[in-house]
């Protein structure tokens, strides 16, 4: 299939082949959803932690004497029922990771950029470049292609561009090897230079 490419300036660049093996398969919300809960429970640190009562500053001498005093028998303070005490069954540090295939990985990426070509919501442009890293001038030339939430991928990010765009709202630059399933569908419009697109297109066929 055949898709317009644009400059930024808003001006027609000529036209690109997209190959239906990566834009033009039938986006499956299922594949995507695993894809999406396997990319956040990886980057969680899971660092956090609850000290147990071998753990806590305590006194391990007995509160008071076993029997005769009417209430419940204790001998440590550091019990999880006391106030300062430890906790039972607490959090404690360990990895979030999930299984999910390569092969699956591989088709969630190709299933998100069907998606964003299905819904219309992909735009190809010539290239990411520019002389002076200008935020106002940049942000200018987005307003006139309608991207006011967007993910731009380029095959390495050029860095007048990149350092331009970095103070735009909503607006994300990532190059070729950064580009995964949670960044695609987190932004309203993908925007492909025709690099990334023969990029990609290398990488999932």
């Amino acid at each position: 299939m055949k898709i317009d490419v644009v400059n930024l300036d808003s001006g027609k660049a000529g036209s690109i082949e997209l190959s239906n093996d990566v834009f033009g398969l039938e986006p499956r919300k299922d594949i995507l959803q695993r894809m999406v809960v396997y990319q956040l429970a990886k980057r969680q640190a899971g660092t956090h932690k609850a000290k147990t009562r071998g753990e806590v500053k305590a006194t391990s001498k007995k509160m008071y004497r076993q029997k005769g005093t009417g209430g419940a028998r204790h001998g440590n303070q550091a019990a999880p029922q006391f106030t300062g005490g430890g906790v039972a069954h607490g959090p404690q540090p360990r990895s979030h990771a999930i299984d999910l295939p390569k092969k699956v990985r591989r088709l969630a990426m190709k299933h998100a950029l069907s998606a964003k070509r299905a819904a219309n919501e992909l735009v190809v442009i010539d290239e990411a470049r520019l002389g002076e890293a200008k935020t106002k001038a940049l942000a200018e030339k987005f307003e006139k292609l309608g991207l006011k939430n967007a993910l731009i991928v380029d095959a390495s990010v050029d860095a007048n561009f990149g350092a331009a765009a970095r103070n735009i709202a909503n607006i994300d630059v990532l190059p070729l090897v950064g580009a995964n399933v949670y960044a695609i569908l987190r932004r309203e419009k993908l925007v492909l230079t025709k690099a990334a697109v023969e990029g990609l297109e290398a990488r999932l066929k």
